[in-house]
Protein backbone atom coordinates (compact mmCIF):
# COMPACT_ATOMS: atom_id res chain seq x y z
CA UNK A 1 0.00 0.00 0.00
CA UNK A 2 1.40 2.92 -0.68
CA UNK A 3 2.15 5.95 1.97
CA UNK A 4 -1.17 8.77 1.96
CA UNK A 5 0.48 11.74 2.41
CA UNK A 6 3.64 13.43 4.65
CA UNK A 7 3.49 16.92 6.84
CA UNK A 8 6.56 18.78 7.52
CA UNK A 9 6.60 22.18 9.85
CA UNK A 10 8.57 24.53 7.91
CA UNK A 11 9.70 28.33 9.96
CA UNK A 12 8.09 30.55 6.85
CA UNK A 13 5.20 29.40 5.08
CA UNK A 14 5.24 32.24 2.64
CA UNK A 15 8.94 30.84 1.75
CA UNK A 16 8.66 27.74 1.80
CA UNK A 17 5.72 27.95 -0.83
CA UNK A 18 7.90 30.02 -2.90
CA UNK A 19 10.28 27.36 -2.88
CA UNK A 20 8.20 24.37 -3.21
CA UNK A 21 6.12 25.80 -5.74
CA UNK A 22 9.45 26.15 -8.32
CA UNK A 23 10.37 22.30 -7.25
CA UNK A 24 7.56 20.53 -6.71
CA UNK A 25 6.84 20.48 -10.76
CA UNK A 26 10.08 19.71 -11.71
CA UNK A 27 9.33 16.36 -9.51
CA UNK A 28 6.40 15.45 -11.23
CA UNK A 29 3.81 17.35 -8.43
CA UNK A 30 1.44 19.83 -9.13
CA UNK A 31 -0.68 21.99 -6.16
CA UNK A 32 -3.32 19.95 -4.40
CA UNK A 33 -4.18 23.09 -1.35
CA UNK A 34 -3.28 26.48 -0.83
CA UNK A 35 -4.73 28.01 2.46
CA UNK A 36 -3.00 30.64 4.76
CA UNK A 37 -2.11 27.67 7.44
CA UNK A 38 -0.97 25.48 5.09
CA UNK A 39 0.07 24.06 1.69
CA UNK A 40 0.12 20.42 -0.41
CA UNK A 41 1.47 19.00 -3.50
CA UNK A 42 -0.07 15.70 -5.22
CA UNK A 43 1.45 13.76 -8.02
CA UNK A 44 0.50 14.85 -10.98
CA UNK A 45 -1.46 13.08 -13.86
CA UNK A 46 -3.47 11.18 -11.84
CA UNK A 47 0.15 8.92 -10.45
CA UNK A 48 0.12 7.60 -7.67
CA UNK A 49 2.01 8.01 -4.62
CA UNK A 50 2.09 10.73 -1.30
CA UNK A 51 0.47 14.17 -1.24
CA UNK A 52 3.32 16.59 0.56
CA UNK A 53 1.74 19.04 2.90
CA UNK A 54 3.66 21.94 4.83
CA UNK A 55 2.57 23.55 7.92
CA UNK A 56 4.20 26.79 10.28
CA UNK A 57 6.08 25.47 12.87
CA UNK A 58 4.38 25.70 15.95
CA UNK A 59 7.51 26.74 17.95
CA UNK A 60 11.33 27.50 16.26
CA UNK A 61 14.17 24.62 16.34
CA UNK A 62 16.89 23.64 13.66
CA UNK A 63 16.12 20.55 10.96
CA UNK A 64 18.89 17.94 11.31
CA UNK A 65 18.91 14.96 9.10
CA UNK A 66 21.54 13.87 11.97
CA UNK A 67 19.07 13.42 14.73
CA UNK A 68 15.91 11.71 15.65
CA UNK A 69 13.20 12.59 12.86
CA UNK A 70 12.90 12.92 9.18
CA UNK A 71 16.74 12.31 7.53
CA UNK A 72 14.93 12.89 3.73
CA UNK A 73 12.93 12.61 1.04
CA UNK A 74 13.45 10.78 -1.90
CA UNK A 75 11.02 11.91 -4.71
CA UNK A 76 11.03 9.49 -7.66
CA UNK A 77 11.23 10.38 -11.41
CA UNK A 78 11.17 8.86 -14.95
CA UNK A 79 14.35 9.75 -16.42
CA UNK A 80 18.28 11.02 -15.62
CA UNK A 81 17.22 13.86 -17.45
CA UNK A 82 15.04 14.89 -14.63
CA UNK A 83 17.25 14.24 -11.94
CA UNK A 84 20.07 15.85 -14.26
CA UNK A 85 17.14 19.04 -14.49
CA UNK A 86 16.31 18.98 -10.53
CA UNK A 87 20.06 19.33 -9.65
CA UNK A 88 20.44 22.55 -11.92
CA UNK A 89 16.86 24.36 -11.12
CA UNK A 90 17.12 23.77 -6.99
CA UNK A 91 21.60 24.34 -7.72
CA UNK A 92 19.79 27.84 -9.81
CA UNK A 93 17.47 28.84 -6.28
CA UNK A 94 21.00 28.58 -4.04
CA UNK A 95 20.16 25.35 -2.88
CA UNK A 96 23.07 23.42 -1.27
CA UNK A 97 24.23 20.76 -3.59
CA UNK A 98 24.60 17.49 -1.21
CA UNK A 99 25.65 14.80 -3.72
CA UNK A 100 25.97 15.49 -7.37
CA UNK A 101 23.60 13.21 -10.09
CA UNK A 102 25.28 10.08 -10.13
CA UNK A 103 24.43 6.41 -10.57
CA UNK A 104 24.82 4.89 -6.64
CA UNK A 105 25.89 1.10 -6.86
CA UNK A 106 25.06 0.29 -3.30
CA UNK A 107 21.27 0.51 -4.04
CA UNK A 108 19.64 -1.99 -6.41
CA UNK A 109 20.47 -0.62 -9.88
CA UNK A 110 19.57 1.08 -11.82
CA UNK A 111 19.73 4.10 -9.47
CA UNK A 112 20.49 7.61 -10.44
CA UNK A 113 20.01 10.26 -8.09
CA UNK A 114 20.95 13.67 -6.85
CA UNK A 115 20.81 15.25 -3.34
CA UNK A 116 20.38 18.58 -1.49
CA UNK A 117 19.03 20.81 0.83
CA UNK A 118 16.03 22.90 0.80
CA UNK A 119 16.14 26.61 2.31
CA UNK A 120 15.14 24.75 5.99
CA UNK A 121 17.52 22.55 6.03
CA UNK A 122 15.81 18.97 4.38
CA UNK A 123 17.63 16.91 2.80
CA UNK A 124 15.77 16.03 -0.71
CA UNK A 125 16.61 13.10 -3.38
CA UNK A 126 15.43 12.93 -6.70
CA UNK A 127 15.95 9.81 -8.44
CA UNK A 128 15.54 7.63 -11.68
CA UNK A 129 14.83 4.04 -11.20
CA UNK A 130 14.65 3.58 -14.83
CA UNK A 131 15.08 5.55 -17.94
CA UNK A 132 11.84 5.75 -19.73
Amino acid sequence: MALGHLGLNVPDLTAARGYYDQVMPALGYAPFVVDDDQFAYLPADSRRGAIVFFYPSAAPSADSRHTTGLQHLAFMVDTRAQVDAVRDLVAGLGSEIVHEPREWPEYPPPYYATFWLDPHGFLLEAVCHRDT
